[in-house]
């Protein structure tokens, strides 16, 4: 085993069990402790795990950075398991050579992470913070859109940002909302909603990341109608009215519990 492979073994290992000892990694890698305990500063300092006395734990998420309190980083701590697990899944469905729009949000954030450790991939996006963590990937292309910076968030947005979306194509885009019902997609702030909009008209499928708290709910300003998604990933089957729905829109629904389709 190579020493790189040896880390992204340990990464995997810290995120299937979120906090893993030394004494654990060296057992099970059949590694000194002064080599894993070497691994462990290399990864921390990468941001893809958090070195703490005596072992390792998942990164906090949104720490990249930026320690302010508000609205987003209060987001951040909300639902964090299911959006984690929903960012796993989702990378499983992308491949090298992909180009995606990522809009700013909690679960797009943690999207990121998983990118960080992919490859070949292309990504525009309106948030500092997921084009830092994208860039770290190996062969990982960012284009980072401009326009008026908003602090809660670290994203660009605005008339500005609208136009530089504009001047892009893209095969996926990749989307965190507000809310999603029988209607379709929808955000809680107007600006987000016309960034995400531009994103849909400039690429030709579009992917939701939602927990199973946005699910059958509505917010005040319409991203698209629910025949403009392509796919939802999420944690927990949707049922009743919005099962029916998202079937008669033909969304595809995969579940990060099961790794598959509902």
């Amino acid at each position: 085993m190579t020493p790189e492979d040896r880390r992204n073994r340990i990464v995997e290992l810290v995120r299937a069990r979120e906090r893993v000892t030394v004494d654990a990694l060296a057992d099970l890698l059949d590694a000194s402790r002064e080599t894993i305990r070497r691994d462990l500063s290399e990864l921390d300092a990468r941001g893809w795990l958090r070195k703490f006395h005596g072992g390792a734990s998942l990164p906090e998420p949104g720490l990249y950075g930026r320690s302010e309190e508000g609205p987003f980083s209060e987001r951040m701590r909300q639902n964090t398991a299911a959006k984690r697990a929903i960012a796993r899944r989702a990378i499983s469905l992308f491949r090298p050579g992909d180009s995606l729009f990522i809009d700013t949000g909690t679960t797009t954030l943690l999207f990121a992470e998983e990118i960080a450790r992919s490859r070949d991939l292309t990504v525009i996006t309106n948030s500092a913070q997921i084009a830092s963590l994208v860039a770290r990937g190996e062969g990982n292309s960012v284009f980072l859109i401009g326009g008026r910076y908003r602090e809660a968030g670290a994203e660009n947005l605005g008339t500005m940002a609208v136009e530089q979306v504009r001047r892009f194509h893209a095969l996926h885009a990749v989307l965190t909302v507000g809310a999603i019902d029988e209607s379709g997609i929808s955000d809680f702030d107007e600006e987000e909603a016309e960034l995400a909009r531009a994103m849909i008209e400039r690429a030709r499928r579009v992917t939701v990341l939602a927990d199973a708290s946005k699910v059958a709910c509505s917010s005040l300003f319409a991203v698209a109608p629910l025949p403009g998604v392509h796919r939802l990933i999420t944690d927990a089957a949707p049922s009743g009215a919005m099962e029916k729905a998202l079937v008669s829109a033909g969304v595809d629904v995969v579940l990060s519990s099961e790794g598959g389709a509902a």
